[in-house]
Formats: structure tokens, sequence, C-alpha cells
């Protein structure tokens, strides 16, 4: 019986091809970025603004939320899903409240004389408050701002507000500003 002579492999290219394999999939392979909040923050001041007078209590719209990630809006506990509609109307202010927003009237390009609102939003959480329930915080009220500014957009120019060009979009803006105010987390002993 003859005994069969075993054949060797050639693998000098094999580790050409792994490496040309590495290659492919780095090329071709997309990695995820976290984009975070689009959030722009005033440049820094040494000295306090003296020309801007101290904001009016009325015109905040204190939004908590607590360790136990529950909403407190003006020191009354809601549900989420209200957030939204309960931004708008202190916004919006319609029958002149006054416990909502104020309104100023100014001179706004497209729009002449109109009223322009003067609310600070005011966002505080716990240092323990879980990130998810921070992100859907912003996420309605970025969606109560980005609602207002579509109905006046569709309003006022027959379009959607993200269709604007740049001096209609700036004139929307300077009636509904996006002034955010992020207090440092309350801290549990």
């Amino acid at each position: 019986m003859a005994r069969r002579q075993t054949e060797e492999v050639n693998a000098g290219s094999v580790a050409d091809i792994a490496f040309l394999l590495l290659i492919f999939f780095l090329v071709t392979t997309t990695m995820d970025a976290d984009m975070g909040l689009g959030t722009v923050l005033p440049p820094y001041q040494e000295e306090p603004d003296t020309e801007n007078p101290p904001k009016n209590d009325r015109n905040v719209f204190e939004i908590l939320v607590n360790a136990n990630n529950q909403l407190m809006v003006e020191k009354q506990e809601i549900d989420i899903t209200q957030l939204t509609e309960a931004t708008k109307a202190f916004i919006l202010n319609p029958h002149n409240d006054p416990n909502l927003s104020a309104k100023e009237l100014k001179d706004i390009e497209f729009f002449g004389t109109t009223d322009v609102s003067k609310e600070i939003i005011s966002l505080q959480t716990a240092s323990d408050t879980e990130y998810q329930a921070y992100l859907m915080v912003q996420n309605e009220i970025v969606r109560a701002f980005s609602e207002l500014r579509n109905d006046l957009a569709k309003n006022k120019f027959g379009k959607k507000y993200d269709k604007l060009n740049k001096p209609e979009k700036d004139a929307i803006r300077k009636i509904y500003p996006k002034l955010i105010s992020e207090a440092e987390p309350v801290k549990r002993d």
C-alpha cells in the first residue's frame, strides 16, 4: 500500500488578503457620531450686562425635573405629554393673563409693529435625573417653539418655517425667540 504524501497549503498570500479585507471594511464602514444637543451658549462676559434690566418673574417659565423623573411646571406636576401645549400657552398668552409671559411691541421686518414674546424657559434638573428624561423635556420644549414658528410661517408666508429664506426666518425668530436657561442641577444630600 502506498502512502499518500500530504501537500502543504501555500499561505503566503493569506496575510495580504486579510490586510486588504481589513482596509476594505475600514473604508466602507460608517461610524455613527453622537450629535448631542444643538445649544448655542452666550459668550462669556467678565462684567454683568448693565444694559438689560433684571428679568421679570412673570416671563420665566419654570420647568423642574426631579430625581424620580417627575415633571414640575410652574410648581404643578404635569405629564411630559402636556409640556408642549403648556409651553405654547405660556408663550402665546392670547388673553394677556398676568401669570403668563408678557409681550412687548417691536417693529419687525415683514410684520410691522407686533407683539414679541419676552419669555425665558428655565429648565432645572436634579443631579440624578435620568438623561433620557432630560432629553424628552428638551424635545418637548423645542417642539413647542417649532410648532409656534411653523404656524406663524404658514399664516404669514403660506409655507413651513424650514422653507423660508433667511430674512423671513430671522423675523419669525424675533417674534418667538428660543431663550432656554439651564440652571445648575440640584444635588441631593
